[in-house]
Order: C-alpha cells, then sequence, then structure tokens
C-alpha cells in the first residue's frame, strides 16, 4: 500500500503540477516521475511485500505460479485503495487538475488498447525476468523496472496515458469523477501483464 501511495501521489501528483503551474515539469519530468518512484519504492519496501504497486503485476504473477491465489484479494484491495487515497490527497493538497492524474485516450480506443497492452507486457516481461530469474542481475531490479514505467510513460504517456496500472487509473478516476474509457485501463494492462509472464516462462 505504501509504494502504491507513492507511486499514485508523486507520478500523479506530477501531472496536476505540471497540469496547474504552466507545464514547470513537463512531458519528460513526468514519466520520469513516475520511472523514479517506482524505483525508490522497490528498494524501500521490495523485500517486504514484492513490491507490488500494480494488480496487474499481482495477476500475472500469481497466473505463473511465483504467487499464491489466496493472496491476490488481498493486494489488489490493499493497491486500490492506496492509490485512492493518495488522489484524494492530491486534489485536497495540489488542486485537481488534470482531473488528479486521471489516464483517459488521446487516441482511439482501439490504438490506446495495443498501446496499453503492448507497454504492460514490456513491463511485466522485465519484471519477470528481473524478479524470477537467478540468471538476471537481481539488485539493478529497480533501475530495469522503474526505467521501463519511465519509457513506457515517454511513448504511451502522450497517446494512451501510460497507465500500465489498474490501480493507478482507478484511484483517480474515483477521486475526480472522470470515468473516460476507464474499463480499458482496468482490463487491458491485466492482459499484458499475464501474457508478458507466460511468454518470460517459455523462454526461460
Amino acid at each position: 500500500m505504501v509504494g502504491t501511495f507513492a507511486l499514485v501521489f508523486a507520478g500523479c501528483g506530477a501531472i496536476v503540477v505540471d497540469a496547474s503551474h504552466g507545464g514547470a515539469i513537463g512531458h519528460v519530468g513526468i514519466s520520469l516521475t513516475f520511472g523514479l518512484v517506482v524505483m525508490v519504492m522497490i528498494y524501500a519496501v521490495g523485500h517486504i511485500g514484492g513490491a507490488h504497486f500494480n494488480p496487474a503485476v499481482t495477476v500475472a504473477f500469481a497466473s505463473a505460479g511465483h504467487f499464491a491465489w489466496r493472496d491476490v484479494p488481498a493486494y489488489i484491495i490493499g493497491q486500490c485503495v492506496a492509490a485512492t487515497a493518495a488522489a484524494f490527497l492530491i486534489i485536497f493538497a495540489i488542486g485537481g487538475a488534470a482531473n488528479a492524474g486521471a489516464t483517459a485516450p488521446a487516441v482511439g480506443l482501439a490504438a490506446a488498447a495495443v498501446i496499453e497492452f503492448v507497454l504492460t507486457f514490456f513491463l511485466m516481461f522485465v519484471i519477470a525476468a528481473v524478479a524470477t530469474d537467478a540468471r538476471a542481475v537481481g539488485n539493478l531490479a529497480g533501475v530495469a523496472i522503474g526505467g521501463t514505467v519511465a519509457l513506457g510513460a515517454l511513448m504511451g504517456g502522450p497517446l494512451s496515458g501510460a497507465s500500465l496500472n489498474p490501480a493507478r487509473s482507478l484511484g483517480p478516476a474515483l477521486a475526480s469523477g472522470s470515468f473516460d474509457a476507464l474499463w480499458l485501463y482496468l482490463i487491458v494492462p491485466v492482459l499484458g501483464a499475464v501474457a508478458a509472464a507466460g511468454t518470460y516462462r517459455l523462454i526461460r
């Protein structure tokens, strides 16, 4: 919950600051914020809860046999509660500009779905490599995963919003009342992550 809270508060907070302060952070800055907060939280709490800040990652780990299905509901509830709390705090402390960082497609729904699927696939593929394969350089897991989040936001942010994370989209949507294509961000990242976990398992 701490990791997911930090992800939404810092990442979506950066979007709100940028929108309310004349582009002070910029698209690159927002992307780096998302990548950096994921990186530091992996090192901060990864050894405690496995650094599950994303329901899609939790489901994908369970689908590949690396996480117990019985623990999935509790993790997802915790992630979604933390994301929603962070979004409400953003509105209280910073303001509700840009719908508190809610994701919405700037392209057609089909194109947005493809982008979200592929970028989440990349993210989970990297996570599967550094978290489940002993041959990978494990002490650089935070850098690799945070870097993947940043590059996903850099490429996909202006197109689909580059959510890659159902909780990250759900929290700001609930706090701001902006539900534009929310179903896409709740379903497609899960499909992309499960596909990636299965693909890495086959390759390994």
